[in-house]
């Protein structure tokens, strides 16, 4: 690559998409206050909170590499109209399971790369999922098994792991439910001849 590409993300699942892709990238976390961003933009739907956010992470890395593409990412759940965020303990991860359980919701996944201080890209996905119904000795065993894992994404589970066993049905793209929309982003690398045709 002529050019360097940073991800503005300390997102580990992120991070192995590109890698596994082939994709030659450094890891420049973003210093962004997510929750200052959400306040300012409540009201707003949801898909524009992640876009700004994913915006927000770019622009806040590429401030100190000018000359870098930087990918900024970000993810909201949406379920009947109230958003969640990554669960702060295991409380709130028994407390996502038990809303979500039985219902559909939507992971509205940002992503945005910014290059000089301008956006030369944005995508929006936004796969819907059905959570079977759980009862509670699930919930419990899935908890113990999974561990603080469950705090680590906005639905407390990972769908690449035991996650899977939580959903009846999953509509949309799977790297975009791990958290970026991996074709997209690389079909525009190539189309700035920054990967081969």
């Amino acid at each position: 690559m002529t050019t360097g590409l940073i991800l503005a993300s300390a997102s580990v699942v992120r991070a192995r998409l590109l890698e596994n892709a082939g994709i030659p990238f450094e890891i420049c976390a973003s210093g962004v206050d997510e929750s200052y961003i959400k306040q300012q933009r409540a009201g707003e739907k949801a898909q524009e909170i992640a876009m700004a956010l994913a915006v927000a992470k770019a622009m806040d890395v590429a401030r100190e590499n000018a000359d870098a593409l930087v990918i900024g990412a970000d993810q909201i759940l949406e379920c009947e109209g109230q958003l969640f965020d990554k669960p702060s303990d295991m409380a709130g991860a028994r407390s996502h399971l038990q809303n979500l359980q039985g219902k559909t919701h939507r992971l509205l996944t940002a992503a945005s790369v910014v290059r000089e201080g301008e956006t030369i890209w944005s995508h929006l996905e936004t796969p819907a999922l059905t959570m079977r119904h759980l009862t509670e000795g699930f919930i419990d065993d899935y908890l113990s098994d999974v561990g603080s894992a469950a705090l680590t994404s906005v639905g407390a589970y990972q769908l690449e792991g035991r996650g899977a066993q939580l959903f009846d049905r999953i509509d949309g793209d799977f790297f975009s439910i791990l958290g970026l929309p991996l074709l997209p982003l690389l079909a525009f690398l190539r189309d700035q001849s920054l990967l081969p045709e």
